[in-house]
This record gives C-alpha cells, sequence and structure tokens, in this order.
C-alpha cells in the first residue's frame, strides 16, 4: 500500500516527537536536580505531560485524516449507487 507523503512527514514527526518527549525528560530532570528532587520530578511529570498531549494531539490529525479519506470514499461509493438507482428507475418508467 503506498502511503501519501503526509503520512510519510506525520509518522516521521511522531517518532522524532517521541524521541524528544524522552531526552527532554531526562534534560528537564537535570536541570531542575540542582533545586531538589522533588522539584525535578514535579517539573519532569509537568513536561512529560505536556509533551505527551501534544503527541497526541499529533496522532489525532492523522486519524482524522484517515477518517476524512475513508468518508470520502464511501461518499464516492454512495454517489455511484445513488446514481444506478436512478438509471434504474428512468429505464423502469418510475
Amino acid at each position: 500500500m503506498q502511503r501519501g507523503t503526509f503520512e510519510k512527514i506525520l509518522n516521521f514527526l511522531l517518532g522524532a516527537s517521541g524521541a524528544f518527549v524522552l531526552l527532554g525528560g531526562y534534560l528537564v530532570f537535570r536541570i531542575f536536580i540542582s533545586f531538589g528532587f522533588v522539584t525535578a520530578v514535579s517539573v519532569t511529570f509537568l513536561y512529560l505531560y505536556l509533551a505527551l498531549f501534544l503527541l497526541l494531539a499529533l496522532d489525532a490529525f492523522s486519524v482524522n485524516k484517515k477518517k476524512l479519506q475513508e468518508q470520502q470514499k464511501q461518499t464516492k461509493l454512495l454517489e455511484k449507487i445513488l446514481k444506478n438507482i436512478e438509471e434504474k428507475e428512468e429505464r423502469d418508467g418510475v
């Protein structure tokens, strides 16, 4: 199955974002450890919460894009079915 450029970029960004979340969590902890262990853990959890939320938002874009593509396929199919029904009604004289 061939994937579009949008999906390739989005998958790359998801992977890179995951790496940045892990690296960022480590760096935030290392920076704030000088203020105390509890502070460092608290700020790190806050950072991870925000970063994972943004990562999930990026994943939601991917899911919504796929959903839109599927709905467009279904719409084309339904229009085709409607056209066939209308043609049959015209031939039958209904």
